[in-house]
């Protein structure tokens, strides 16, 4: 019966190698009539494959591929440990929670109220976390043509408010701040520096992996970024007892951590062989089963398995998945570059090398066209663009009732008013081809020679 169900197994797995190889190699694109995608899963037969052995195998939840993915993925990141989650988005607030833990050293630890510096030009989830956790933002403009924290506010705020406690910002689609004197600052301020690296998987600085330099860092998986297993996310930490802290509140806040290390038997005892003891403080006389007592007020926002393993499978690919990214941004350059004077166009950080998210064009006010009429030409040529995320957050309606203190917000934030006006980006990734790169450029070319 055993090995009926292994050539069983292996008959699915072969059918799906079969169909997704037969179905890619008959895909076309045409000009005009097909999008040409921002971004988007570059898959092959292995990953659908690891999908369904994995679902086929029984277990759903949690288990030895998520367990094994957060290893491999914390050496690829230079981390001692990490922690797998649902989504970049989650990724982001166990971070933030994690320091409001008290099992947090007292250098650590951030207490209701405590002030996070944040720039007002942002994707909502850097934000969120700061609100969520009771914690008050304290809003920096951005620079210029990278939009990364303008560091001479952030330098000025410190400056003005000695009791700022942390800093969190996303490296901008890709492109790192100057973190030398980012780092200076915060040693000098005695910071905690929450790092969202979701937008720059395999972004360096000064050799370094971005990722590598905050207290904790975050990435995501979502299928745009650098890399995806459909929704999913990553911490990032430099410590074993760190990971048990983001783990807790990513399991419900649960106390009891060694299984999660060897996990796919809920059913057997503890690791460590004490699930029953004296676990409970306000009950210290009975004791109680460990993997029911919590220590955290937690979420439930595990991954599934399956998708760890569809991740396995793209952690192979990653060399590949950034060379396309790079070489696509390096054609974009080529193609932008003659056109300088309408456009702040995307630099690299001295002392980086970005894996690009995407391709950022910031359009000066004095150009002879609008974001609306370029941004309409390249949607009209089935070309997807995107605007830089939220622009100043402040702006929205979820937000506004933050925005009073700020005063008018053209002058306060200047750099992030002309980003909401005047940003946008173009896609990099791996899955853009030759061919369709040739059509956005020519299609670029139309739109200038009609000016």
């Amino acid at each position: 019966m055993e090995i009926d169900n292994i050539l069983a197994k292996k008959k699915i797995l072969d059918s799906i190698r079969e169909y997704i190889d037969n179905k890619q190699s008959k895909e076309s694109w045409t000009p005009g009539e097909d999008w040409v995608a921002y971004s988007g899963p570059v898959f092959t037969a292995e990953e659908y494959m690891a999908a369904v052995d994995t679902l086929l195998g029984g277990w759903l939840i949690y288990g030895k591929k998520c367990r094994e993915f957060e290893v491999d993925f914390a050496k690829y990141m230079g981390a001692k440990d990490g922690v797998l989650t649902n989504s970049g988005s989650s990724a982001n607030l166990l971070m933030v929670s994690a320091f409001t833990s008290r099992k947090m050293k007292k250098k650590l630890r951030l207490l209701p109220g405590d002030k996070v510096i944040t720039p007002v030009v942002c994707f909502p989830t850097t934000l969120n976390p700061i609100i969520q956790c009771g914690l008050e933002p304290v809003f920096v403009d951005v620079s210029l043509p990278d939009l990364n924290p303008d560091l001479d506010a952030v330098e000025k705020a410190l400056e003005a408010d000695p009791s700022i406690r942390g800093i969190m910002f996303a490296h901008v689609l890709g492109n790192p701040p100057d973190m030398d004197r980012l780092l200076a600052l915060v040693d000098k301020h005695n910071l905690i520096f929450m790092e969202d690296t979701c937008d720059a998987l395999g972004s360096t600085y000064d050799g370094k992996l971005l990722g590598s330099f905050g207290h904790l860092s975050t990435c995501s998986f979502f299928p745009a970024h650098h890399m995806t297993m459909g929704e999913g996310g990553y911490v990032a930490a430099k410590s074993a007892s760190m990971r048990n802290v983001v783990a807790s509140f990513r399991d419900w806040g649960r106390a009891c951590f060694c299984n999660s290390n060897k996990p796919g038997n809920v059913i057997a005892g503890t690791a460590c062989g004490n699930r029953f003891q004296n676990w409970l403080p306000g009950l210290p006389h009975a004791t109680y089963d460990h993997r029911y007592v919590f220590d955290e007020i937690g979420y439930n926002i595990k991954p599934l398995d399956l998708q760890a393993a569809m991740g396995l499978e793209q952690i192979k690919k990653l060399d590949e998945l950034h060379a396309g990214r790079r070489r696509n941004f390096a054609t974009l350059t080529e193609l932008f570059a003659p056109f300088e004077k309408y456009f702040h166009l995307p630099k690299a950080t001295e002392k980086s090398d970005p894996s690009w998210f995407a391709y950022l064009l910031t359009i000066k006010p004095e150009a002879p066209f609008t974001r609306q009429e370029f941004v309409e030409h390249f949607e009209e040529a089935m070309i997807q663009t995107r605007s830089y995320f939220s622009g100043n957050i402040l702006y929205h309606p979820g937000y506004q009732h933050l925005a009073a203190k700020y005063g008018d917000m053209s002058q306060t934030f200047p750099a992030a008013h002309l980003v909401t006006t005047n940003s946008m980006f173009l896609g990099t990734f791996a899955g853009i081809t030759e061919e369709k790169m040739e059509y956005v450029k020519k299609t670029a070319m139309e739109f200038f020679e009609n000016l």
